[in-house]
Order: C-alpha cells, then sequence, then structure tokens
C-alpha cells in the first residue's frame, strides 16, 4: 500500500490509515469460517457465488436476468440485485439458506443513490453544502432505511470526478474537485457502513464507477476515457481512495477504458493499484453487463472477456452471467487457474460473513421493522433539512428575496406544481407521490395575506420524440393542449397582476442522470421564451430552478433580479424551497460544479493549469490563451453561493513566514457577519505552489470550514496546514512536496480570495 499517499488523504478528512494491508496477520475467525466453507465447496459453488443477476425490477441496463429462482435454487447466484421489501427479500433469502447444499445466504445489492423511500438531495447537490457531517447522516438515514426493506448492499457512493456538465451522470457525485470529493466520498461510506456491518442497520458500500468514469470524452455517457497518469493521480483518482481508505467495502469497476483496456478487465487497476498499492481488500463486481460489454470495446468474444475480468481480478459479474456460462471451461483448458475463483469466492464470502448473514440471513427484517423505520416523520425532517443546505443562491438583485408573505405573487412554470420530478433520477425506490412540490409548499409557508396567482405557462417538455423517451422511463409527462403563444399570454396575464412572479423552471428529472447526456444544457427554448415574456412586463422575477447539473444561464443571470438553484431536491423539496423563499431558512450551499457561460467553455473548472500567454483581461491584446466571444471564467465559479446576509473575510493571518520540514502553519481567518440577517459562511483554504519540477494548477482546494454568525458577529477560523497539504505527485508518481514559496488563498469561493505568502524549506 502506497502508506505516504494514504496518510495524506487522511489528513482533513479524519481516516484511520492501517497498515494491515501489508502487515501479515494471524487467521481470524472470520479467516478459518470462510477457509472451512471453502473447503466443503464445489468448484460449481464457487462460481455459482460470482454471478449476481438481476430480478428485474427497476432495471438499469438492457439486460434482465431469467430463471432467477430457479439459479438460486441451483447455488448460481451470489446476491440479487432489484430485489427489496421484506416479503420479496425473505422469500429468495429461503431460497438459498433452506433449499441448496450448503445453505450459504444471498446478498442484495441496489441502487441507493440519495435516500431509499424517504428521498434527500441528488447527491451534487447535497456536497452544495459542503458538510461532511450532513453528508454522513443522509447515508445513514438511507442505511436504516434500505436494511430495514431487506438490502444489505448498496450501489453508492459515486465519487467520479466530473468536470463536464453535459454527462448526465454528474448529479450522481461531488462536482469537480478531488478534495471535496474525497471528504464526501469517505462521509458516504461511514454513513452507510457505521462502525460495525454486523449491525442490522448497516449495509455494504460499494464505491463506483472505478475508475476515471466522469472523464467520458464529450461528456458523452459510457464514452472514452483518456488520460495521462499524472493526471489520474492528481485529480481523479483520490476520492476512490478515501473512500478505501474509510473503509468501504466493495468497489464497483466502470463501464469506459482506462489505457485503453475496459475497466472490468483492467489488472493494472483492479489488482495492482486498488488491492496491490491501496491495500483493498473488499470485493469487486462489474457494472451492470460491462465484461459483456467489453465485446463491443474490441477486446475479443466473452469467452475471452470472462478470462481477462477475473485475472484483473473482478470478483461478482453482475447480470451478464459471462462466468457462469465460461468460468469452468477456461478452468478446464488451463487458461484460468482455480486459485483465481477462490480468491474471488473467499472475498464474496467474507462480504456476507462481515454482514452478519450467517448468523442472521435476514438481519432482523421484517414487515413491522419496514413500517417503524422508513419514511419515518425524523427522516422527512431531515429530508427537509438537507434540502435547504443544498440549495444555492445565485443571484440577488436589490435584495429581491426573501419573498414577503403579504401582497401578490405569480407563481409561474410547468416544475412549480410537478412533484414527479423532485425526487430525481437515482431515486430508485422512492415514491414521488409523497413528494411536495413548490406550489404545496409556497402554500404551506403562505400566509393570510398573501395572494398566490398560477399559471403553467408552458410545457416542461415540447419535443415529441424526448418526451416520449423520457415517457418511457417513468417520466409521467403531459402536454397541455394548448399552443405555446397561449400559455404564455396566460402566464403574463396572470404575472400583470402580481408583484413579483416566481418562476419554476429547468429539467424533467430523466434529462440528468445515467444515459442522458446533453450537447445543449440551457433551459429548453420554450421555457426560455416564457422567461423572456416575464422578464418584458419590468416586474421582478424570480428564476427557481431543478436541474441535475450546471447550466448556461447567462441571459437569465442578466435579466432575472434572483437566481436561487435548488436541484432536485427530494421528498421535502417544496417545504424547503418555500421556506428558502420567504426567509425562515438563510441559503448557504456552495456550488461544487462551475456554471460555464457556453457549452463551448466546457470542460471549465477552478483549478486549471496556466499557459504560456495566459489571459489577464485586456481584450487589445491578441496572442493569448482567450475566447474572443466570451470570458474565460465561468458565469458562476466552484464554491460561490450567496447568502441573505453579506459576511467580509480578512486576508489570512499566517503563524510564520518561513518554516522548515515538518513544521505546522496556522493561517487565521477573521470572517463578520456585515448583513442584517444570520447566517451559514463556508470559508476555504486553497494553496498555490508556483513553481515546482511539474506545472501545478493556478490552486487546488486543501480546506475548508463553516462558521454561524449572528449580525454584526466577527469570528475567527483557523486553518492548521503541513507539508501533507503542499504534495503532489512527481514524474514518478511519487507524493511529495518540494520546497519554495507557496501562496494561501482564503475566502468565500474559489473565484474571491485573500492570500498570502511564505516559504518552506527542507529540514
Amino acid at each position: 500500500m502506497n502508506k505516504a499517499f494514504a496518510t495524506t488523504i487522511a489528513w482533513g478528512l479524519g481516516l484511520a490509515v492501517s497498515a494491515a494491508a501489508t502487515d501479515a496477520e494471524p487467521e481470524s475467525g472470520r479467516q478459518a469460517f470462510v477457509r472451512s466453507l471453502l473447503g466443503r465447496m464445489t468448484l460449481e459453488e464457487k462460481i455459482g457465488q460470482l454471478n449476481l443477476p438481476s430480478v428485474g425490477l427497476d432495471v438499469t441496463g438492457p439486460v434482465v436476468s431469467a430463471d432467477v429462482e430457479a439459479k438460486i435454487r441451483r447455488g448460481e447466484a451470489g446476491g440479487v440485485f432489484n430485489a427489496y421489501t421484506p416479503a420479496v427479500t425473505r422469500k429468495l433469502q429461503d431460497l438459498a439458506v433452506k433449499e441448496t447444499r450448503l445453505g450459504i445466504p444471498l446478498l442484495f445489492g441496489y441502487d441507493v443513490i440519495h435516500g431509499h423511500k424517504t428521498i434527500f438531495p441528488i447527491p451534487l447537490g447535497l456536497s452544495c453544502s459542503w458538510d461532511p457531517t450532513l453528508i454522513q447522516r443522509s447515508a445513514r438515514l438511507a442505511a436504516v432505511e434500505a436494511a430495514a426493506d431487506g438490502l444489505n448492499w448498496v450501489f453508492s457512493p459515486m465519487v467520479d470526478i466530473a468536470r463536464d456538465p453535459r454527462w448526465g451522470r454528474i448529479a450522481e457525485g461531488s462536482g469537480e474537485d478531488p478534495f471535496l470529493g474525497s471528504t464526501m466520498a469517505a462521509a458516504m461510506v461511514r454513513g452507510y457502513q457505521g462502525d460495525d456491518l454486523a449491525r442490522s442497520n448497516t449495509v455494504l458500500a460499494c464505491v463506483k464507477h472505478f475508475a476515471l468514469y466522469g472523464a467520458a470524452e464529450g461528456g458523452r455517457d459510457y464514452n472514452t476515457v483518456d488520460m495521462s497518469r499524472l493526471k489520474m493521480f492528481e485529480y481523479y483518482l483520490p476520492p476512490y481512495q478515501a473512500a478505501v481508505a474509510a473503509g468501504a467495502g466493495s468497489v464497483m469497476t466502470s463501464f469506459n477504458e482506462v489505457d485503453a483496456i475496459p475497466a472490468s478487465g483492467n489488472r493494472w487497476l483492479v489488482t495492482d493499484l486498488l488491492r496491490g498499492q491501496w491495500g483493498f481488500r473488499g470485493l469487486v463486481v462489474s457494472d451492470y453487463t460491462s465484461i459483456n460489454e467489453m465485446v463491443a470495446h474490441g477486446t475479443g468474444e466473452l469467452k475471452q472477456n470472462v478470462q481477462l475480468a477475473l485475472k484483473a481480478g473482478v470478483d461478482m459479474d453482475m447480470v451478464g452471467e459471462g462466468y457462469l456460462r465460461y468460468a469452468k471451461a477456461l478452468i478446464a483448458e488451463g487458461a484460468l487457474p482455480e486459485s483465481v475463483i477462490e480468491a474471488a469466492c473467499a472475498r464474496v464470502l467474507t462480504a456476507k460473513h462481515q454482514l452478519g448473514l450467517f448468523a442472521d440471513p435476514y438481519r432482523g427484517c421484517t414487515e413491522g421493522r419496514a413500517r417503524e423505520e422508513i419514511f419515518t416523520p425524523a427522516h422527512r425532517a431531515a429530508a427537509r433539512e438537507f434540502a435547504e443546505r443544498s440549495c444555492v443562491l445565485l443571484k440577488n438583485a436589490n435584495e429581491t428575496l426573501p419573498l414577503k408573505t403579504t401582497g401578490v405573487i405569480a407563481l409561474v412554470g410547468p416544475l412549480a406544481d410537478r412533484r414527479r420530478d423532485l425526487i430525481g433520477s437515482w431515486s430508485a425506490a422512492g415514491d414521488w407521490k409523497q413528494a411536495v412540490s413548490v406550489e404545496e409548499g409556497i402554500r404551506n409557508a403562505a400566509g393570510p395575506g398573501l395572494t398566490i396567482l398560477r399559471a403553467r405557462g408552458a410545457n416542461l417538455i415540447e419535443e415529441g420524440a424526448l418526451r416520449e423517451a423520457l415517457n418511457a422511463s417513468g417520466g409521467e409527462l403531459e402536454i397541455d393542449s394548448r399552443s405555446r403563444e397561449a400559455l404564455v399570454e396566460e402566464a403574463v396575464a396572470v404575472a400583470g397582476r402580481a408583484e413579483v412572479v416566481v418562476v419554476v423552471l429547468g429539467e424533467a428529472f430523466g434529462m440528468s442522470g445515467e444515459a442522458a447526456s446533453r450537447s445543449d444544457i440551457g433551459l429548453p427554448e420554450h421555457q426560455q421564451e416564457l422567461l423572456r415574456a416575464l422578464v418584458a412586463l419590468g416586474k421582478p422575477v424570480v428564476l427557481v430552478l431543478m436541474n441535475g447539473r450546471p447550466l448556461t444561464l447567462t441571459w437569465e443571470d442578466a435579466h432575472c433580479q434572483a437566481i436561487l438553484e435548488t436541484w432536485f431536491a427530494g421528498t421535502e423539496a417544496g417545504n424547503a424551497i418555500a421556506a428558502l423563499l420567504f426567509g425562515s431558512a438563510n441559503p448557504s450551499g456552495k456550488l461544487t460544479a462551475s456554471f460555464p457561460r457556453a457549452v463551448g467553455q466546457i470542460p471549465v473548472y477552478y483549478n486549471h493549469k496556466n499557459t504560456g500567454r495566459p489571459y489577464r483581461g485586456d481584450p487589445r491584446e491578441k496572442y493569448l490563451s482567450r475566447y474572443l466571444d466570451i470570458p474565460n471564467e465561468p458565469l458562476y465559479p466552484f464554491g460561490y453561493g450567496l447568502s441573505y446576509t453579506t459576511f467580509e473575510c480578512d486576508p489570512p493571518r499566517l503563524s510564520k513566514t518561513v518554516l522548515r520540514g515538518n513544521d505546522s502553519l496556522t493561517a487565521t481567518v477573521k470572517v463578520s457577519n456585515t448583513g442584517r440577517h444570520p447566517g451559514r459562511e463556508t470559508v476555504q483554504l486553497y494553496i498555490t505552489d508556483p513553481v515546482a519540477s511539474l506545472t501545478r494548477s493556478v490552486l487546488d482546494l486543501r480546506g475548508f470550514q463553516q462558521v454561524e454568525l449572528r449580525p454584526g458577529e466577527t469570528r475567527e477560523v483557523v486553518f492548521t496546514i503541513t507539508p501533507e497539504q503542499l504534495k503532489f505527485f512527481n514524474r514518478s508518481l511519487h507524493y511529495d512536496w518540494e520546497p519554495g514559496e507557496f501562496i494561501i488563498r482564503t475566502g468565500p469561493d474559489s473565484a474571491h480570495l485573500k492570500s498570502a505568502s511564505v516559504r518552506w524549506e527542507r529540514p
């Protein structure tokens, strides 16, 4: 294991780094149990443990497993995907423990991504809280519900770094930064798994997608990924390793290739890096039929790819059933040693033992427990809190927000009364009918002195082919039979009678997530037409956005008085959004992915590198790295987010200006609430290494802290900096720091920073 880098990941994340990955240990009771069980298993039974079929509920791929119950009886399934509820899982578990020779229990895996039945904001939204404790709580509550519903394995967290918002699955991760992504990945793992996987309210976490999936070329899902090892290690791999260091029990391979070899057959990735350098001891599962899909990549027929995947170290085959078909033959032909099957089976059995399945295959799961622990009032209250903390105030000219609770407002837009979209993509077991719409939330919050006028204004989706495709996946999209012009005219008439216009626009939930890449990430044209007509009235317009990715909002930013980004905020979205609009809650979210001005900027991210001809802002200078038609900078930068109050951050005050070796530096930042409302500010720490043996990013996030302040209150935030925060990967992929000058930058976001310099020398 690369102990130096593992230790580095640990700083700031609170992770315990163990030497157990390399040190010899006496055989534990678990190891003895697994070894004994393996000794009684036939080769066919061992191969069966490596098969993960799907029962066909909420299918997430093009293939559905057949005859799952018969396979379980024959010992040809180590787990089942997409089965949940006590009735279903107990029935299938009965087949495994009562009708097979050895009675080995099943794993039950499911996509629990941002809540199970009680749905929280999409992960990109949750990450905008910049609060690892909140993130861990969300995963803990999701684990409680999932376990009560018969599950013991969740395919989360998704920790892929994403710098291209055209990619729909940016919705499932924590954005563009490896430090923040590592923090959130570790928090999710701790929340799901707790401190003892044998507890009946924990679940096995599965880190995905290993690796680099978020860098798909052109932002097109499942597409090719190609990058240097330096880029991998510096920017894309840290969140996976942080999750492993936090104790994640399983890892899922990705659909893309890495170094021109598909991830599910990539031995360097799975065995050399994950198991060797990082010391991972858990099980590795393929993504949905990804081993089968290697054929289309061009690595040969399925039998060859089964051999590649098993030799790479992929333990379980999700849905594809290639292991069932070919593993025994490969061993008989001498193309695959039986020890590979033995090792993979041992890892599957070990995970089951960790979960306590051999002691209680049902983990105390009953219908009564499910009724008591799922969708509780406490979980709904948490969902509302999480939603309030996830929303980001992008603009608030002339203090348009918060709204008054008296007077007349016009509530316009196709998303104002829809509940289906609020729970977002990957809300697999969630019931959208339980969600609170924005209109319901506003009416719940409104006092007797507020009149709410309502108009649809536009269809959410007008394009027939797109609407049909989204409805095929449960979109529930209806179309108003009136013309586009009639809908806009009605909205303008209603808005004309109001003092302020709240317009709720954005994406249908199916427009982001898996297989939902978009080449144009602006609001749909007919929604823009509605918005232009409302703005033309000259009244204050508050734009409430629902979407699963950063959007291009240049016109909207120039013409709307206020913009509130709510993502897809979950079950309690409407109540949370209303609380923010009326000011009973104060927005505190900060972006974790930059919003481009135009698609032509993509990829645009804060920790880019300089060129030899950097643009410094003078458009008269021609031969510089710039666009002719727009600024280089994003519309809304990483870390950005407003509040109903204002904050002032002083420059960082350093305890020293010259340090040597393992000295520690403290950077103290005085933060003041200079506005009229109590609020929460996230103070961010970035470090610039201006001269190094390899070119470095213009700045890198290395810490953040939140502080709550009353109006007029001032507090100090203190960051401790050691050489660990200065390290980077050199040409040999050795993680180390180099002496020299470093610039310590602090502030409210990546674009508005104050700085101080320090020299750090070797001892």
